[in-house]
């Protein structure tokens, strides 16, 4: 599990081409500095496991190793990742850890793309304190979306501003802008989408409840 708080920008490395997966390697000296094989780093929203042993993470510090089926790739924005691409990492939540964000899996529900970005109020200074960027909604996960729910944009955990019927809105702060790959997406770019996972599992519930002909309330 992950919190969507970004611990740094990282970059993409290379892309091994392995048919019916890739490996990407990646730098990111926070992300690594405790990493071991086996642990999980989220790669733009996308739950990746480490593939180096101990000797190779302290062969090439601040580097790590990951593999990407085609299935992932096919349904995230990995796939138009290459060397020099910036990407967000976040280690796997620490069990007692504070929350700052909110429960994301890794587990990417869908794509979009930027639709716009515009500047919020000013400040003092004359300088918009935050940016507002609408991204595309798939028709399949626009019920998870609520006004004021939470929803992870290429692991960027965020709160919905404007919840519309195939797009919404998200308010970026300078910190956002300045720490995540948010704050340099271009117009028509992909992200990858989380929804909040307790409104799956709310779906899901009320609709057994439903089907076994309980009172839905």
């Amino acid at each position: 599990m992950f919190t969507g708080i970004i611990e740094e920008l990282g970059e993409v490395l290379s892309v091994e081409d392995l048919g019916d997966s890739s490996r990407i390697r990646l730098r990111g000296p926070v992300t690594t500095q405790d990493a071991r094989e086996g642990q999980s780093i989220a790669v733009n929203g996308v739950c990746l496991t480490v593939l180096d042993t101990d000797e190779q993470l302290a062969s090439a510090p601040g580097e790590f190793s990951a593999d990407v089926m085609a299935e992932t790739l096919l349904r995230s924005s990995l796939g138009a990742v290459g060397p020099g691409s910036r990407v967000n990492l976040e280690r796997a939540m620490a069990l007692g850890a504070r929350l700052g964000g909110h429960l994301v899996q890794g587990h990417v529900d869908g794509t979009a793309v930027l639709l716009g970005r515009s500047p919020g109020e000013p400040g003092a200074d004359g300088v918009p304190q935050w940016e507002i960027l609408r991204f595309s909604l798939p028709a399949a996960l626009s019920r998870y979306l609520v006004e004021k729910g939470s929803i992870t944009v290429d692991g960027v955990s965020l709160t919905v501003v404007e919840a519309a019927a195939d797009s919404f809105t998200v308010s970026l702060i300078p910190a956002t802008l300045t720490h995540t790959t948010l704050g340099r997406k271009q117009v028509g770019e992909p992200v990858n989408l989380e929804v909040d996972v307790l409104a799956k599992y709310v779906e899901r519930l009320l609709g057994d409840r439903a089907g076994s002909g309980g009172d839905p309330r």
